[in-house]
Protein backbone atom coordinates (compact mmCIF):
# COMPACT_ATOMS: atom_id res chain seq x y z
CA UNK A 1 0.00 0.00 0.00
CA UNK A 2 1.13 3.51 -0.76
CA UNK A 3 -0.21 6.94 0.04
CA UNK A 4 -0.01 10.42 -1.40
CA UNK A 5 0.50 13.28 1.04
CA UNK A 6 1.60 15.74 -1.61
CA UNK A 7 -1.86 16.64 -2.83
CA UNK A 8 -3.04 18.20 0.42
CA UNK A 9 0.10 18.88 2.44
CA UNK A 10 2.68 19.74 -0.19
CA UNK A 11 5.05 17.26 1.46
CA UNK A 12 6.34 14.47 -0.72
CA UNK A 13 6.45 11.14 1.13
CA UNK A 14 9.91 9.70 1.49
CA UNK A 15 8.91 6.11 2.21
CA UNK A 16 6.11 3.65 1.63
CA UNK A 17 4.30 1.46 4.11
CA UNK A 18 6.34 -1.54 3.01
CA UNK A 19 9.80 -0.12 2.20
CA UNK A 20 11.94 -2.81 0.68
CA UNK A 21 15.08 -3.75 2.51
CA UNK A 22 13.87 -3.05 6.05
CA UNK A 23 14.16 -6.17 8.22
CA UNK A 24 10.83 -8.04 8.53
CA UNK A 25 8.97 -4.94 7.31
CA UNK A 26 6.23 -7.10 5.85
CA UNK A 27 5.07 -8.19 9.31
CA UNK A 28 6.31 -5.42 11.56
CA UNK A 29 3.61 -5.85 14.17
CA UNK A 30 5.00 -9.30 14.95
CA UNK A 31 7.92 -7.58 16.70
CA UNK A 32 5.52 -6.24 19.35
CA UNK A 33 2.97 -7.87 21.65
CA UNK A 34 0.38 -5.18 20.95
CA UNK A 35 -3.31 -6.09 21.11
CA UNK A 36 -4.14 -6.97 17.48
CA UNK A 37 -7.76 -5.83 17.90
CA UNK A 38 -6.69 -2.24 18.59
CA UNK A 39 -5.16 0.43 16.33
CA UNK A 40 -2.31 1.91 18.36
CA UNK A 41 -1.84 5.46 17.05
CA UNK A 42 -0.33 7.00 20.19
CA UNK A 43 3.27 5.84 20.23
CA UNK A 44 4.26 9.34 21.35
CA UNK A 45 2.82 9.05 24.85
CA UNK A 46 4.23 5.79 26.20
CA UNK A 47 6.06 4.11 23.34
CA UNK A 48 5.67 0.38 22.75
CA UNK A 49 8.37 -2.02 23.92
CA UNK A 50 9.40 -4.62 21.32
CA UNK A 51 9.31 -8.25 22.33
CA UNK A 52 13.08 -8.67 22.15
CA UNK A 53 13.64 -5.65 24.43
CA UNK A 54 11.07 -6.93 26.91
CA UNK A 55 12.94 -10.23 26.95
CA UNK A 56 16.23 -8.42 27.63
CA UNK A 57 14.67 -6.54 30.54
CA UNK A 58 13.30 -9.81 31.90
CA UNK A 59 16.77 -11.38 31.75
CA UNK A 60 18.18 -8.58 33.93
CA UNK A 61 15.36 -9.07 36.43
CA UNK A 62 15.95 -12.82 36.45
CA UNK A 63 19.66 -12.25 37.02
CA UNK A 64 19.00 -10.00 40.00
CA UNK A 65 16.57 -12.51 41.52
CA UNK A 66 18.87 -15.49 40.96
CA UNK A 67 21.54 -14.02 43.27
CA UNK A 68 20.62 -10.60 44.66
CA UNK A 69 23.87 -10.20 46.61
CA UNK A 70 26.08 -10.89 43.62
CA UNK A 71 23.91 -8.75 41.36
CA UNK A 72 24.09 -5.64 43.55
CA UNK A 73 27.71 -6.19 44.54
CA UNK A 74 29.28 -7.16 41.22
CA UNK A 75 26.96 -6.75 38.26
CA UNK A 76 24.64 -3.78 38.60
CA UNK A 77 26.94 -0.75 38.60
CA UNK A 78 29.18 -1.82 35.67
CA UNK A 79 26.04 -2.67 33.70
CA UNK A 80 24.47 0.73 34.41
CA UNK A 81 27.71 2.44 33.39
CA UNK A 82 27.81 0.51 30.13
CA UNK A 83 24.17 1.38 29.40
CA UNK A 84 24.62 5.11 29.95
CA UNK A 85 27.80 5.18 27.85
CA UNK A 86 25.81 3.60 25.02
CA UNK A 87 22.97 6.08 25.57
CA UNK A 88 25.40 9.00 25.50
CA UNK A 89 26.93 7.86 22.21
CA UNK A 90 23.44 7.59 20.70
CA UNK A 91 22.83 11.25 21.55
CA UNK A 92 26.23 12.46 20.36
CA UNK A 93 27.38 13.14 23.91
CA UNK A 94 30.58 12.42 25.83
CA UNK A 95 30.32 9.49 28.25
CA UNK A 96 30.78 11.70 31.32
CA UNK A 97 28.12 14.21 30.23
CA UNK A 98 25.00 12.02 30.49
CA UNK A 99 23.30 10.48 33.50
CA UNK A 100 20.29 8.18 33.56
CA UNK A 101 17.03 9.15 35.26
CA UNK A 102 13.54 7.68 35.34
CA UNK A 103 11.96 9.96 32.73
CA UNK A 104 12.14 13.47 31.31
CA UNK A 105 9.92 14.86 34.07
CA UNK A 106 12.30 13.48 36.70
CA UNK A 107 15.23 15.04 34.84
CA UNK A 108 13.57 18.45 34.80
CA UNK A 109 12.85 18.28 38.54
CA UNK A 110 16.43 17.15 39.17
CA UNK A 111 17.79 20.27 37.49
CA UNK A 112 15.27 22.59 39.14
CA UNK A 113 15.99 21.17 42.59
CA UNK A 114 19.66 22.13 42.31
CA UNK A 115 19.40 25.26 40.19
CA UNK A 116 20.34 28.49 42.05
CA UNK A 117 17.11 30.47 42.06
CA UNK A 118 16.63 33.40 44.43
CA UNK A 119 13.76 35.66 45.48
CA UNK A 120 12.18 37.48 42.52
CA UNK A 121 14.19 35.48 39.97
CA UNK A 122 12.26 34.30 36.92
CA UNK A 123 11.91 31.00 35.07
CA UNK A 124 10.57 31.28 31.51
CA UNK A 125 8.27 28.67 29.93
CA UNK A 126 6.08 28.78 26.85
CA UNK A 127 2.38 27.99 26.78
CA UNK A 128 3.27 24.78 24.91
CA UNK A 129 5.17 23.41 27.92
CA UNK A 130 4.32 19.90 29.09
CA UNK A 131 1.96 19.97 32.06
CA UNK A 132 4.18 18.07 34.50
CA UNK A 133 7.14 20.30 33.60
CA UNK A 134 5.05 23.39 34.25
CA UNK A 135 4.00 22.01 37.64
CA UNK A 136 7.64 21.27 38.51
CA UNK A 137 8.73 24.77 37.52
CA UNK A 138 6.06 26.31 39.76
CA UNK A 139 7.00 24.07 42.70
CA UNK A 140 10.70 24.82 42.65
CA UNK A 141 10.23 28.50 41.83
CA UNK A 142 7.77 28.90 44.68
CA UNK A 143 10.17 27.26 47.15
CA UNK A 144 12.84 29.82 46.19
CA UNK A 145 10.51 32.82 46.12
CA UNK A 146 10.96 33.02 42.35
CA UNK A 147 8.35 33.43 39.60
CA UNK A 148 7.34 31.43 36.55
CA UNK A 149 6.67 33.54 33.45
CA UNK A 150 4.78 32.02 30.51
CA UNK A 151 5.64 33.24 27.02
CA UNK A 152 2.73 32.79 24.57
CA UNK A 153 3.78 31.29 21.23
CA UNK A 154 1.27 31.00 18.39
CA UNK A 155 0.59 27.52 17.05
CA UNK A 156 1.88 28.25 13.55
CA UNK A 157 4.66 30.66 14.53
CA UNK A 158 7.82 30.51 12.43
CA UNK A 159 11.16 29.78 14.09
CA UNK A 160 11.94 33.48 14.10
CA UNK A 161 8.56 34.27 15.65
CA UNK A 162 9.06 31.58 18.31
CA UNK A 163 12.44 33.06 19.23
CA UNK A 164 11.06 36.60 19.34
CA UNK A 165 8.09 35.58 21.49
CA UNK A 166 10.29 33.80 24.02
CA UNK A 167 12.90 36.55 24.22
CA UNK A 168 10.17 39.15 24.70
CA UNK A 169 9.44 37.54 28.06
CA UNK A 170 13.03 37.97 29.32
CA UNK A 171 13.81 40.58 31.96
CA UNK A 172 16.83 41.41 34.07
CA UNK A 173 15.54 38.82 36.60
CA UNK A 174 15.37 35.91 34.14
CA UNK A 175 17.66 33.08 35.22
CA UNK A 176 16.41 29.95 33.44
CA UNK A 177 14.60 29.16 30.19
CA UNK A 178 12.81 25.81 29.95
CA UNK A 179 11.97 25.09 26.33
CA UNK A 180 10.52 22.06 24.54
CA UNK A 181 12.55 20.47 21.77
CA UNK A 182 9.36 18.87 20.46
CA UNK A 183 6.15 19.99 22.14
CA UNK A 184 3.79 17.32 23.44
CA UNK A 185 0.39 18.99 23.20
CA UNK A 186 0.95 20.67 19.86
CA UNK A 187 3.62 18.56 18.11
CA UNK A 188 5.84 21.54 17.29
CA UNK A 189 9.59 21.48 16.68
CA UNK A 190 11.14 24.49 18.40
CA UNK A 191 14.44 26.16 17.38
CA UNK A 192 16.24 25.18 20.57
CA UNK A 193 19.76 25.93 19.31
CA UNK A 194 18.83 29.50 18.37
CA UNK A 195 17.00 29.99 21.66
CA UNK A 196 19.91 28.58 23.69
CA UNK A 197 22.36 30.89 21.91
CA UNK A 198 20.15 33.92 22.53
CA UNK A 199 19.69 32.97 26.18
CA UNK A 200 23.42 32.51 26.68
CA UNK A 201 24.05 35.99 25.28
CA UNK A 202 21.73 37.32 27.98
CA UNK A 203 23.29 35.32 30.80
CA UNK A 204 20.33 32.94 31.06
CA UNK A 205 20.67 29.15 31.37
CA UNK A 206 18.63 26.86 29.11
CA UNK A 207 16.99 23.55 30.02
CA UNK A 208 15.66 21.68 26.98
CA UNK A 209 12.81 19.22 27.44
CA UNK A 210 13.62 16.72 24.69
CA UNK A 211 11.19 14.04 25.86
CA UNK A 212 10.25 13.00 22.29
CA UNK A 213 13.64 13.42 20.65
CA UNK A 214 15.68 10.21 21.12
CA UNK A 215 14.84 8.05 18.14
CA UNK A 216 12.58 10.56 16.38
CA UNK A 217 15.32 13.04 15.55
CA UNK A 218 19.02 12.46 14.91
CA UNK A 219 20.50 14.70 17.58
CA UNK A 220 23.93 15.86 18.74
CA UNK A 221 23.05 17.30 22.13
CA UNK A 222 26.44 18.86 22.74
CA UNK A 223 26.01 21.04 19.64
CA UNK A 224 22.73 22.59 20.79
CA UNK A 225 24.40 25.06 23.13
CA UNK A 226 22.00 24.33 26.00
CA UNK A 227 23.04 23.99 29.64
CA UNK A 228 20.75 21.03 30.31
CA UNK A 229 18.90 18.59 28.05
CA UNK A 230 16.73 15.61 28.95
CA UNK A 231 15.08 13.04 26.67
CA UNK A 232 13.16 9.79 27.07
CA UNK A 233 14.42 6.54 25.59
CA UNK A 234 11.08 4.81 26.14
CA UNK A 235 9.21 6.67 23.41
CA UNK A 236 10.88 6.58 19.99
CA UNK A 237 14.04 4.64 20.88
CA UNK A 238 12.16 1.46 21.92
CA UNK A 239 13.47 1.19 25.50
CA UNK A 240 11.24 0.00 28.35
CA UNK A 241 9.38 2.73 30.20
CA UNK A 242 11.40 4.28 33.00
CA UNK A 243 14.61 5.53 31.38
CA UNK A 244 15.73 8.94 30.16
CA UNK A 245 19.08 10.61 29.57
CA UNK A 246 19.96 13.82 31.42
CA UNK A 247 22.75 15.75 29.70
CA UNK A 248 24.51 18.51 31.62
CA UNK A 249 27.06 20.99 30.27
CA UNK A 250 30.46 20.96 31.94
CA UNK A 251 30.11 24.10 34.13
CA UNK A 252 27.03 22.66 35.86
CA UNK A 253 28.03 19.06 36.46
CA UNK A 254 29.33 19.52 39.99
CA UNK A 255 26.20 21.46 41.00
CA UNK A 256 23.37 19.13 39.92
CA UNK A 257 22.64 16.35 42.38
CA UNK A 258 20.21 13.41 42.24
CA UNK A 259 16.81 13.98 43.81
CA UNK A 260 17.48 11.02 46.11
CA UNK A 261 20.65 10.92 48.21
CA UNK A 262 21.86 7.33 48.02
CA UNK A 263 25.06 5.30 48.03
CA UNK A 264 26.57 7.11 45.04
CA UNK A 265 26.21 10.48 46.75
CA UNK A 266 29.95 11.02 47.13
CA UNK A 267 30.57 10.64 43.40
CA UNK A 268 30.51 13.36 40.78
CA UNK A 269 28.06 13.49 37.89
CA UNK A 270 27.12 11.18 36.25
CA UNK A 271 28.28 8.39 38.59
CA UNK A 272 26.26 9.97 41.40
CA UNK A 273 23.12 8.96 39.49
CA UNK A 274 24.12 5.32 38.95
CA UNK A 275 22.81 3.84 42.19
CA UNK A 276 19.46 4.83 43.67
CA UNK A 277 18.93 2.26 46.40
CA UNK A 278 17.25 -0.92 45.18
CA UNK A 279 15.21 0.72 42.44
CA UNK A 280 14.44 -1.61 39.53
CA UNK A 281 16.86 -0.37 36.90
CA UNK A 282 16.22 -3.19 34.42
CA UNK A 283 14.80 -0.61 32.00
CA UNK A 284 18.14 1.21 32.07
CA UNK A 285 20.06 -2.01 31.47
CA UNK A 286 17.92 -2.89 28.46
CA UNK A 287 18.84 0.36 26.67
CA UNK A 288 21.64 -1.27 24.60
CA UNK A 289 19.18 -3.91 23.36
CA UNK A 290 16.64 -1.20 22.50
CA UNK A 291 19.23 0.75 20.53
CA UNK A 292 20.29 -2.43 18.72
CA UNK A 293 16.66 -2.97 17.75
CA UNK A 294 16.37 0.64 16.59
CA UNK A 295 19.56 0.41 14.52
CA UNK A 296 18.38 -2.77 12.81
CA UNK A 297 15.50 -0.81 11.26
CA UNK A 298 17.89 1.49 9.35
CA UNK A 299 17.20 4.61 11.44
CA UNK A 300 16.77 7.28 8.79
CA UNK A 301 14.63 5.03 6.65
CA UNK A 302 12.47 4.31 9.68
CA UNK A 303 12.18 8.02 10.48
CA UNK A 304 11.27 8.86 6.88
CA UNK A 305 8.59 6.17 6.89
CA UNK A 306 7.13 7.33 10.20
CA UNK A 307 7.20 11.00 9.26
CA UNK A 308 5.39 10.40 5.96
CA UNK A 309 2.85 8.12 7.62
CA UNK A 310 2.11 10.71 10.33
CA UNK A 311 1.64 13.37 7.65
CA UNK A 312 -0.78 11.04 5.86
CA UNK A 313 -2.69 10.50 9.09
CA UNK A 314 -2.97 14.26 9.57
CA UNK A 315 -4.19 14.61 5.99
CA UNK A 316 -6.92 11.96 6.03
CA UNK A 317 -8.24 12.75 9.52
CA UNK A 318 -8.23 16.47 8.76
CA UNK A 319 -10.09 15.89 5.52
CA UNK A 320 -12.74 13.82 7.30
CA UNK A 321 -13.23 16.62 9.85
CA UNK A 322 -13.21 19.35 7.21
CA UNK A 323 -9.93 20.83 8.47
CA UNK A 324 -7.36 22.38 6.14
CA UNK A 325 -4.08 20.43 6.31
CA UNK A 326 -2.05 23.46 7.35
CA UNK A 327 -4.31 24.15 10.35
CA UNK A 328 -2.35 21.76 12.57
CA UNK A 329 1.10 22.67 11.32
CA UNK A 330 3.86 20.12 11.75
CA UNK A 331 7.47 19.86 10.66
CA UNK A 332 8.37 17.28 7.97
CA UNK A 333 10.86 15.64 10.32
CA UNK A 334 8.29 14.79 13.01
CA UNK A 335 6.46 11.49 13.49
CA UNK A 336 3.61 13.19 15.39
CA UNK A 337 0.99 15.53 13.94
CA UNK A 338 -2.08 17.28 15.32
CA UNK A 339 -5.50 17.88 13.79
CA UNK A 340 -7.76 20.58 15.27
CA UNK A 341 -11.12 19.30 16.50
CA UNK A 342 -14.37 21.19 15.90
CA UNK A 343 -14.92 24.20 18.14
CA UNK A 344 -16.27 23.25 21.55
CA UNK A 345 -14.85 19.69 21.52
CA UNK A 346 -12.24 18.66 24.13
CA UNK A 347 -11.59 22.22 25.29
CA UNK A 348 -10.03 21.15 28.60
CA UNK A 349 -8.12 18.19 30.04
CA UNK A 350 -11.28 16.52 31.30
CA UNK A 351 -12.92 16.77 27.90
CA UNK A 352 -9.79 15.54 26.12
CA UNK A 353 -9.54 12.55 28.44
CA UNK A 354 -13.20 11.72 27.93
CA UNK A 355 -12.97 11.87 24.13
CA UNK A 356 -9.85 9.71 24.12
CA UNK A 357 -11.75 7.13 26.16
CA UNK A 358 -14.73 7.22 23.77
CA UNK A 359 -12.47 6.69 20.76
CA UNK A 360 -10.81 3.76 22.50
CA UNK A 361 -14.11 2.16 23.54
CA UNK A 362 -16.22 2.82 20.45
CA UNK A 363 -13.61 2.66 17.69
CA UNK A 364 -10.97 0.38 19.24
CA UNK A 365 -8.35 3.02 18.46
CA UNK A 366 -5.85 4.45 20.94
CA UNK A 367 -4.95 8.02 20.03
CA UNK A 368 -3.95 11.11 21.99
CA UNK A 369 -6.44 13.93 22.43
CA UNK A 370 -4.87 17.15 23.68
CA UNK A 371 -6.10 20.65 24.41
CA UNK A 372 -4.30 23.97 24.08
CA UNK A 373 -5.71 27.47 24.49
CA UNK A 374 -9.16 25.92 24.98
CA UNK A 375 -9.01 24.17 21.61
CA UNK A 376 -9.05 20.40 21.26
CA UNK A 377 -6.72 18.42 19.00
CA UNK A 378 -6.24 14.83 17.94
CA UNK A 379 -2.54 13.95 17.94
CA UNK A 380 -1.57 11.05 15.72
CA UNK A 381 1.75 9.26 15.98
CA UNK A 382 3.33 6.86 13.52
CA UNK A 383 5.63 3.93 14.14
CA UNK A 384 6.79 0.90 12.15
CA UNK A 385 3.88 -1.22 13.39
CA UNK A 386 1.27 1.22 12.03
CA UNK A 387 -0.39 1.13 8.60
CA UNK A 388 -2.17 3.70 6.47
CA UNK A 389 -5.55 2.01 6.82
CA UNK A 390 -5.49 2.60 10.59
CA UNK A 391 -5.54 6.36 10.05
CA UNK A 392 -8.29 5.95 7.47
CA UNK A 393 -10.25 3.99 10.05
CA UNK A 394 -9.72 6.78 12.59
CA UNK A 395 -10.81 9.40 10.05
CA UNK A 396 -14.07 7.62 9.24
CA UNK A 397 -14.82 6.65 12.82
CA UNK A 398 -14.02 10.01 14.38
CA UNK A 399 -16.12 11.92 11.87
CA UNK A 400 -19.05 9.65 12.70
CA UNK A 401 -18.42 9.86 16.45
CA UNK A 402 -18.47 13.65 16.37
CA UNK A 403 -21.58 13.75 14.26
Amino acid sequence: MTWDVTAMTGEAPTAKSDPAGSPDWGDTRAAWDLDPEVAHLNHGSFGAVPRTVRAAQARWRDLSDANPMNYYREIRIPAVQAARVRAAAFLGAAPDSLGLVGNATAGVSTVLASFPLGPDDEVILTDHSYGAVTLAAHRWARSAGARVVTAPVDLLASDEEVTSAVLAAFTSRTRLLIIDHITSQTARLFPVAALAAAATERGVATLVDGAHVPGMLPVQVERLGADFWVGNFHKWAFAPRGVAGLWIAQPWRDRIRPLVASWSEEHEFPAAFDQQGTADDSAWLAVPDALDFFTAWQPQRLRDHNNALAAYGQQVVGAALGVAPEAGGGAPELSMRIIPLPAGVATDQEGAHALSGRIAKDLRIEVAVTCWRERGFVRVSAQAYNAAEEYERLATGLAHLLG
